[in-house]
């Protein structure tokens, strides 16, 4: 049976790893951005350190919180190991997303560009391609302006995406979140996020996008999540 030190462990290589995607697929500049993932059964969290530079990151500098974001010191009993290291500046809308959405087991932020792009213009990425139906079930939501800070962004994140399909929500004038049911899912809708964000954006520059029939959405969306690959 795995002990809790092994969960941990896991989580925190996978979480680590996953950092590599968001640099591979151009997502994330500098020390910008960051993926977390729950700790499946127990109040707590693995996510990116605050200022750390991707390719400095190691599975051992990940940081261990519990879901109000506050770092977890061990006890005799289990060795934590939590390095020295301040969370993402990003944990408290992170923890707040797990304490309320409990079925996320995985969230990500960047400031990909085409995607903060439309964040920047508070505006929401309609659903004019069938890749739109098939991973987010309609259009890429946008959410309330909020600072980084408390919990405010959280708060944004789930007060939209509880209301979308959408694993991603557009915080305005500040740039993508995504969630999953767990990190690498949450990877992937922000990749696919970005790739709309830029399709949708160029389609704009020759004419108006065609607008796909709501009914023909909810198709796509029950097919690729329920049929497709299985």
């Amino acid at each position: 049976m795995s002990t809790l030190l092994d969960t941990i462990s896991r989580v925190r290589a996978e979480v680590c790893a996953l950092h590599a995607e968001l640099t591979r697929y151009g997502l994330v500049v500098w020390t910008a951005g960051n993926v977390s993932g729950r700790i499946p059964g127990h109040e707590l969290m693995v996510i990116k350190p605050s200022g750390v530079s991707y390719d400095e990151l190691m599975p051992e500098l990940m940081v261990v919180t519990d879901l109000h974001g506050t770092p977890v010191d061990g006890d005799a009993s289990v060795e934590w190991g939590n390095p020295g290291l301040s969370p993402s500046s990003d944990t408290a809308a992170h923890a707040y997303v797990y304490r309320n959405m409990p079925e996320v087991g995985g969230m990500v932020h960047t400031h990909s560009t085409y995607a903060t792009a439309w964040a920047a213009r508070g505006e929401e990425i309609p659903c004019v391609l069938t890749m739109m139906g098939d991973e987010f079930g309609g259009s890429i939501p946008v959410g309330p302006f909020a600072l980084i800070g408390d919990d405010s962004i959280g708060r944004g994140i789930v007060d939209t995406l509880t209301a979308s399909n959408s694993p991603a929500v557009l915080m305005q004038n500040h740039g993508p979140f995504t969630i999953g049911k767990d990190a690498r899912a949450a990877v992937k809708a922000a990749v696919m996020c970005e790739e709309v964000a830029r399709t949708v954006h160029i389609a704009r520059q020759l004419g108006e996008p065609l607008p796909i029939d709501r009914a023909k959405i909810d198709s796509l969306y029950e097919r690729y999540q329920n049929v497709y690959g299985r």
